[in-house]
């Protein structure tokens, strides 16, 4: 299967960081991944534990969408308990149009409890309140019926969007999942793209990709619905460089205080559960050695990629998950390698020219005067 590229920014930056430097970074970071071809550019929205910075991922997409001329561009996700559907409607529709039909969808129901707290939110109500808030945005971003719903979050009366669509048929929907049937089932039962997250967060136990796709056609099948592998997405964390040692040189330290500073002390997640007699000098390696990260050269990112492709049955999609393990420049430089290097094994984009070089090889007969040509150059330096 044709595998895409792209990236999904939580944005995540260790504290002690001047923030609006952080903002300017995301941005010039999006530059770049557009430049280098990239499919798709996605962004989180997060309120709280100050590593994630965006807490309004609509307005960095506007800003994006100003400076990108290719790069999709897509909320990773809205954390639909937080906000009215009318307002996520509008605000879709709004983007679709700023970015030219370069605009993703991307739902889900959060997973942050200091987010929810703040809001005075129940954690445990948050996947009910999405279930109930897909199918009304659905109408109301690509619909055409006016809507009159009540719950005991939010009410519509009449409620029907002015503006016009600019994608047509519609605005592509998303939903994401970390691990849970919740989201597999809601897309399979709505016809929604899949957003999983391949590596879950320290402390939580692995994620079953492929059980993942197949709670979405168990789904989809109960419903009369479908869903493409296609439009599957897979994120995971990626650091590569022109050797493997190097990849780990420029991760450690900044994996160090993800690990311990954001999961650890911020979150309270317990960051030993797997990595149990595991040295902290290797906690690096062990994670990768999980596949919970890809870090090391190109051809270690290529052979990663397609074993996950194997595991998976084939998704459409890898978003490179950016955790800014390394410097800015260093993380620029891993996205040109995968774009220059890796993406091309996935996509055959070098094909025709390896195919151009392996003809002419094979078919030396064809031209008497190359060998000629070749046998007074020897000629000459002997």
């Amino acid at each position: 299967m044709h595998t895409g590229f792209g990236a999904f920014l939580s944005p995540l930056h260790a504290p002690g960081q001047d923030p609006h430097l952080t903002i300017r970074r995301d941005l010039q970071l999006v530059d770049h991944l557009d430049e280098l071809n990239f499919d798709e550019c996605w962004f989180g929205e997060h309120h709280s534990l100050s590593w994630p910075t965006v807490g309004a991922p609509e307005t960095l997409i506007a800003a994006a969408a100003q400076r990108t001329r290719q790069i999709k561009l897509a909320n990773g996700v809205v954390t639909l308990p937080f906000h009215h559907p009318f307002h996520v409607a509008t605000r879709a529709i709004l983007l679709d149009h700023l970015t030219r039909g370069r605009y993703i969808l991307g739902v889900g129901p959060g997973a942050t409890p200091n987010d929810a707290h703040m809001l005075g939110l129940d954690p445990g109500e948050l996947k009910r309140m999405a279930r109930e808030a897909v199918p009304t945005i659905m109408q109301l971003v690509n619909g055409n019926e006016r809507i009159s719903e009540k719950t005991d979050w939010y009410t519509l009366q009449d409620a029907k969007m002015q503006l016009p669509r600019y994608s047509k048929p519609g605005i592509e929907m998303a939903i994401s999942s970390v691990g849970t049937p919740n989201s597999p089932q809601l897309a399979g039962k709505y016809g929604l793209s899949l957003l999983s997250f391949g590596a879950p967060p320290p402390g939580w136990p692995a994620v079953d990709l492929a059980q993942q796709w197949r709670y979405a056609e168990e789904s989809a099948e109960e419903h009369n619905r479908t869903v493409d592998r296609r439009d599957w997405r897979i994120a995971v964390p990626l650091h590569i460089a022109e050797t493997r040692e190097e990849a780990f040189r420029d991760s450690r330290a900044g994996f160090g205080k993800w690990l311990h500073g954001y999961w650890g002390e911020s979150v309270g997640a317990d960051v030993a559960a797997g990595l149990e007699g595991v040295p902290q000098s290797r906690e690096l390696e062990a994670t990768v050695e999980q596949g919970r990260a890809i870090v090391g050269s190109v051809d270690d990112a290529v052979e990663a990629i397609q074993q996950l492709q194997e595991t998976t049955g084939g998704f459409g999609t890898f978003l490179t998950y950016v955790v800014n393990w390394a410097s800015f420049d260093k993380v620029r430089r891993s996205f040109e390698l995968l774009a220059s290097e890796v993406a091309p094994r996935f996509s055959g984009s070098a094909e025709r020219g390896l195919d151009s070089i392996r003809w002419s090889v094979e078919n030396r007969a064809v031209f008497p005067h190359t060998e000629a040509l070749r046998k007074r150059l020897g000629d000459a330096a002997s």
